[in-house]
């Protein structure tokens, strides 16, 4: 285990499918499965919130497969076991604050950094990009695991699941950054690890990048063609310079 956390997979050459930006006006960074993996946190919030609801635990390797779509939906798979299917609404009441208090207590004690995430922050904010973070997770989540990791000051927006009135795959958040940085969508980058982050993307008219390493619902991320896959943060640098 590196200092930054987990080990991602060894890197190797991007894979590079379409054009970028070789200096982008703007670099827009997924949170969870593409600069921290959260999910032990959220999964011992999961496994938390069933115990007291008086159902099993689901366990890490599930709910590894079930993040990035927002909490609510996270709360939904874990009480139905499936990615589409609805809880009986009167479970998902009970179950929705009781996630809510525990993952508030864990949001920040046991997830970690990737491997480069920092070093790849410190030298893209030297060579003068500009940088934002655009994620589905909840902003009462979000600012804190940023500032406990020590990354927020790299962003000069963060945009979290419920800042606006839609969240990726909408391109709205997207857009919302690219109009504040005053940059064109086809001079601007986004990073992820989903097809969630493709989709909002391309909607956007953003290049797009992923890793190979984060949440995409067990599914090989180059399924969902962007426009490069990377195997460790720190690869994004020799696209883009």
């Amino acid at each position: 285990m590196s200092e930054d956390g987990p080990v991602a997979p060894s890197a190797s050459a991007a894979t590079t499918l379409r054009g970028i930006p070789r200096r982008p006006a703007m670099v827009l960074i997924d949170v969870d499965g593409t600069l921290v993996d959260s999910v032990p946190d959220l999964a011992f919030s999961v496994d938390r919130m069933m115990e007291q609801l008086g159902l099993p635990g689901r366990g890490e390797s599930r709910v590894r497969d079930w993040v990035g779509n927002g909490v609510e939906r996270l709360v939904k798979r874990a009480l139905t076991g499936t990615l589409e299917e609805e809880p009986e609404p009167e479970l998902f009441e009970r179950a929705m604050p009781l996630f809510l208090a525990a993952y508030q207590e864990n949001t920040t004690q046991r997830s970690q950094l990737y491997p480069g995430v920092r070093e790849t922050l410190d030298l893209l904010r030297e060579r003068g990009y500009k940088l934002g973070c655009v994620t589905n997770k909840p902003a009462q989540f979000t600012e804190p695991l940023l500032q406990k990791l020590g990354i927020a000051p790299y962003f000069a927006l963060v945009v979290s699941g419920d800042t606006l009135p839609e969240q990726k795959p909408d391109p709205m958040p997207l857009l919302y950054v690219a109009q504040y940085f005053a940059v064109a969508p086809q001079a601007s980058l986004m990073v992820g690890d989903s097809s969630v982050d493709v989709k909002a993307a391309r909607a956007a008219g953003f290049a797009v990048v992923c890793v190979s390493y984060g949440y995409n619902h067990g599914l090989d991320i180059r399924d969902s063609e962007p426009d490069a896959v990377i195997d460790s943060l720190y690869e994004l640098l020799d696209l883009l310079d």
